[in-house]
């Protein structure tokens, strides 16, 4: 059996929100190429969604439901970005951080 180490965290989660891990060697393979276009398209989606908070953030006239909507669409990026991090990490041979 694979330690958990050796394990690629997935960019999506199983039924009720578990973590989904690859286990192979191969790099290149549909679910590894799969999962790098998918965290790939994340990471773009949080660049414009940070682009977007500046904005709304610097708009003196946003509403309180602007700022509910933005601050739900921050913290799903977030996630993303964390479970990003937490895959490569262990990729690396870094430990995973501390929940908070």
């Amino acid at each position: 059996m694979t330690a958990q180490n050796e394990l690629r965290l997935l960019p999506w989660s199983g039924p009720e929100g578990k973590p989904c891990y690859l286990s192979t060697d191969d790099k290149g393979g549909y679910m590894s190429r799969l999962a790098d276009n998918i965290e790939a398209d994340q990471l773009d989606t949080v660049a414009i969604l940070l682009e977007h908070a500046s904005d709304t953030l610097d708009d003196q006239d946003a509403d309180p439901e602007d700022l509910r909507r933005l601050t739900g669409e921050l913290t799903g990026a977030l996630r993303d970005v964390l479970r990003i991090a937490t895959s490569r990490g262990h990729l690396l041979g870094v430990s995973e951080p501390h929940s908070f």
